[in-house]
């Protein structure tokens, strides 16, 4: 009777039809298993920059507080700060530093690294496991005498805040006596010269030269590694 109306249907188109239903419905079972496979990737991802962060505030806060403790009795006579976010200790007044135009280091400078430096260690040591680096700064202004233009300038003013860092890290090093320490700074301790291109601003946004003069210790740990890495690694 069905053929007689024209709707007959063939063994073949059911199984043809029941084919790709089949086929949809695989297909969806594997979209759902993505989807929770994704979901779960995330919440883990998310779990693990929570753990880092929580990590890299813990670290920063503590440090902060146990370098303050151990030289913020002697900031003011150093002419020296501590920044929380950063953790760099910045000596400040270029004329306790050096010569002007020399890496010489003036012997004030020496004095106050005679007693910063011990103390600094002592409470980095503590860190040594959070601790991925830690930099030795010079800075210098955008200013040198007798540049021909403001590119020579720079280059004459990160051959010397180089040679500078340089200078302070071979007097840390000599301050060293433990062959144990000394073969943790020869790993983690580097000298890095920035020229004048980290200025400090006045509040005008023009250069501050003198404050621009500085050495700074600045301590970058593990998790501030890792944050830098996922920020640099979103598209």
């Amino acid at each position: 009777m069905d053929s007689a109306f024209g709707n007959s249907r063939r063994p073949a188109d059911d199984e043809h039809w029941m084919s790709i239903s089949d086929l949809m419905s695989g297909l969806m079972i594997v979209f759902l298993f993505i989807a929770i496979a994704m979901m779960y990737y995330v919440r883990i991802e998310k779990e693990r920059i929570e753990e880092i962060a929580i990590a890299y505030r813990n670290t920063q806060v503590s440090l902060y507080n146990d370098l303050v403790g151990a030289l913020g009795p002697d900031l003011p006579a150093w002419q020296a700060e501590i920044d929380k976010e950063t953790l760099e200790v910045r000596f400040l007044n270029p004329e306790l530093l050096f010569e002007p135009g020399r890496a010489n280091m003036r012997q004030p400078f020496r004095q106050v690294l005679d007693s910063f430096v011990p103390r600094y260690l002592e409470v980095i040591k503590k860190y040594r496991m959070d601790i991925e680096e830690i930099r030795v700064e010079g800075h210098t202004s955008s200013d040198w005498s007798g540049a021909r233009d403001a590119d020579s300038a720079h280059f004459y003013n990160m051959a010397l805040a180089q040679d500078r860092t340089r200078e302070v890290l071979l007097y840390l090093n000599n301050l060293t006596s433990d062959s144990r320490d000394r073969a943790w700074i020869r790993e983690k301790v580097s000298a890095v010269g920035y020229s004048s291109s980290r200025p400090v601003r006045n509040k005008d946004g023009s250069e501050d030269a003198e404050r621009s003069r500085r050495v700074a210790f600045r301590v970058i740990t593990n998790s501030e590694i890792q944050i830098r890495k996922i920020i640099n690694d979103i598209p």
